[in-house]
């Protein structure tokens, strides 16, 4: 009896792993058909039905019908393109702004849905030549997409990848309309994307409780979606945190439910991690400049030691802690710097070191790659440091504890203490410098009665109506974009010189290293995450308060002010903030303060009365 009920078993078993195995084969011979057709369907349009009527029509309402079906029919197709095409991606949907190949020393123009929504928003027809070239090549566009795709080798693992990143993207650019600022028909293409994911997940149902679970909040997600359709009142906090951080997690269920396990390789974002706001979701060894430079235990603690030791300056004068202070975010609170001898200031305001190991270049010009040279750039500078790591490295070998630190963090060097040892340990403990403990962030994970109805609706503003949140991307609030968080962005927004707004700022930014006019007065976009620690604000430390910086782009930046930049990337419309919304914005900004340093803040200000 016991051998008939033991067959029995290994039976089911056998039959269950043949079913789960056959179910995911399909799945992905179904998935290139699926993407395939829906490719089909979106280039059929643009040639039969979008292309005819740019080159005819002159009803600006049949054109914009046109386009915006357009753009739902590439949200279909959106998951699969941006995952295994981003570079053509990228020309059928990325930002309207001229980008600079270094590599090739040229500047490539924008091509795509968004500079097409430049010319229907509104509709000339002086422009139509612009417009019709700008859909042809489109076309052309999706063609290398069709003749790639036939060739291109892909596995379960890839499509549950593409679908999570998907679900990410709408988080963090889709319903903040980053890529429809004009139409602003972001949440109606939400339920488009969202609705895709559903159609491949439908291709591997087989029963599973966990699919029967996603399915439903998906499709309460596109109902909230339907009956939610005014972007400037959307409620995206609650919809991230009811809908799609679920959405994010049960995804991630399914897929290990029927055995697809999840990559392993090194990425910005954990592949495990649930959602988007999972405390422990970036990886900052990503950044690091090779895998020798990963970070450790023993590098984080000598590097911490080197932090806050001035042996790396000129005469032992300054070390990192000294402009970089904990208290305060890792900044210094100064509008600027005093230069290391003492007559005049650095050239730019001191940016926190808090998730500055989460960035794809560093300093407000994006002039070095990782933290490394970061460092490097800092001790050499005559201004801040002015010390030489050579030397640095020949004192450090005369102190016993350096060098016993130096063995531990490096065990495998015979000689430890060498001055790409010293510019790893310091970027080792910068990496460790993460924060992503706030108020914000808890209640993401759940603990719904942290944030205040003036934070809640900060963050709403914040994501929408405002526009902050398609420069600033949720979740580091920087510019790194998600969400692959592997580039990280400059913009154009023309911060004055003075509060008097008289003239521009006179820093040109990245334009000092890069000689491309679409840079010039560009700057790193920096987080906002502990930004009621790090006044004053902006690259030149013009601002005081939050309030002016809000007000400042309330106004459209420095083309608001009347400076006439041409190549300014911020939108120059006023925002017609309320004074209660501006208010609003600043409590959630607030509210993005890790709470440990809020708990500082207020045991400081305990000490401050007595």
């Amino acid at each position: 009896m016991k051998k008939i009920i033991l067959i029995s078993t290994i039976s089911i078993l056998l039959f269950s792993i043949i079913s789960c195995q056959n179910t995911k084969n399909q799945g992905v011979i179904n998935s290139k058909s699926l993407y395939k057709n829906d490719v089909d369907a979106l280039k059929s349009y643009v040639e039969k039905t979008f292309l005819p009527l740019a080159e005819k029509s002159n009803s600006e309402d049949s054109l914009k019908r046109s386009f915006l079906k357009t753009r739902q029919l590439y949200k279909k197709i959106e998951p699969f393109t941006e995952y295994f095409f981003p570079s053509t991606a990228k020309l059928l949907n990325g930002p309207p702004l001229d980008e600079v190949e270094l590599t090739d020393n040229v500047v490539e123009p924008p091509s795509g849905l968004q500079v097409i929504e430049e010319y229907l928003y509104p509709f000339d027809s002086s422009n139509r030549k612009e417009l019709v070239r700008e859909i042809k090549k489109m076309n052309r566009d999706l063609l290398i997409i069709q003749n790639q795709w036939e060739v291109l080798t892909m596995t379960d693992a890839h499509i549950f990848d593409a679908l999570r990143l998907e679900t990410f993207r709408i988080i963090s650019l889709g319903i903040s309309g980053f890529d429809v600022p004009l139409a602003k028909t972001s949440l109606s293409e939400a339920a488009v994307a969202l609705n895709a994911i559903q159609q491949y997940l439908d291709l591997y149902n087989n029963d599973y409780q966990e699919f029967t679970t996603l399915k439903v909040f998906i499709q309460d997600a596109e109902k909230y979606l339907s009956v939610n359709q005014n972007f400037d009142n959307f409620n995206r906090l609650e919809f991230t945190s009811e809908y799609l951080n679920p959405i994010c997690s049960k995804i991630l269920a399914f897929q290990k439910s029927i055995n697809i396990l999840p990559f392993k390789e090194l990425r910005p974002l954990k592949t495990e991690a649930e959602n988007l706001f999972a405390e422990l979701i970036f990886d900052a060894n990503f950044y690091a400049p090779n895998a020798d430079s990963y970070t450790s235990k023993e590098r984080i603690e000598l590097g911490k030691k080197l932090f806050y030791d001035p042996v790396l300056s000129k005469n032992n004068s300054r070390s990192c802690g000294s402009c970089h202070q904990p208290d305060k975010a890792f900044t210094d609170g100064l509008t600027k710097p005093t230069i290391l001898t003492g007559n005049g200031l650095v050239k730019r305001n001191v940016p926190t070191l808090m998730n500055a190991g989460l960035q794809a270049k560093l300093f407000y010009d994006l002039r070095v790659d990782n933290l490394e040279n970061q460092s490097m750039d800092v001790i050499n500078n005559k201004d801040e440091m002015h010390g030489s790591l050579k030397e640095a490295s020949e004192k450090l070998k005369l102190d016993k504890n350096y060098v016993s630190l130096f063995k531990k963090a490096f065990p495998k060097d015979e000689e430890s203490i060498k001055e790409s040892k010293i510019m790893n340990a310091l970027a080792s403990y910068e990496r460790s410098l993460v924060s992503f403990n706030s108020r914000f962030d808890k209640y993401m994970r759940g603990q719904k009665t942290l944030l205040s109805e003036p934070e809640k609706n900060g963050y709403n503003l914040f994501t929408g109506k405002a526009k902050c949140g398609i420069c600033h991307f949720t979740p580091l609030f920087n510019g790194t974009i998600p969400p692959n968080f592997t580039n990280t962005e400059s913009e154009i927004i023309g911060v004055p010189e003075t509060t008097k707004n008289q003239r521009i700022d006179p820093d040109l930014g990245r334009y000092t290293f890069y000689k491309f006019d679409v840079w010039k007065y560009a700057f790193k976009t920096p987080t906002l995450r502990n930004i009621a620690l790090t006044a004053p604000y902006m690259h030149n430390g013009v601002y005081k308060t939050l309030e002016e910086v809000v007000d400042f782009y309330n106004k459209g930046g420095g083309n608001g002010l009347g400076f006439k930049l041409e190549n300014q990337t911020l939108p120059e419309d006023k925002l017609n903030l309320t004074n209660q919304e501006k208010q609003d914005l600043v409590a959630f900004m607030k509210a993005l303060t890790d709470v440990k340093f809020e708990k500082e803040m207020v045991v400081s200000k305990i000490r401050d009365k007595f």
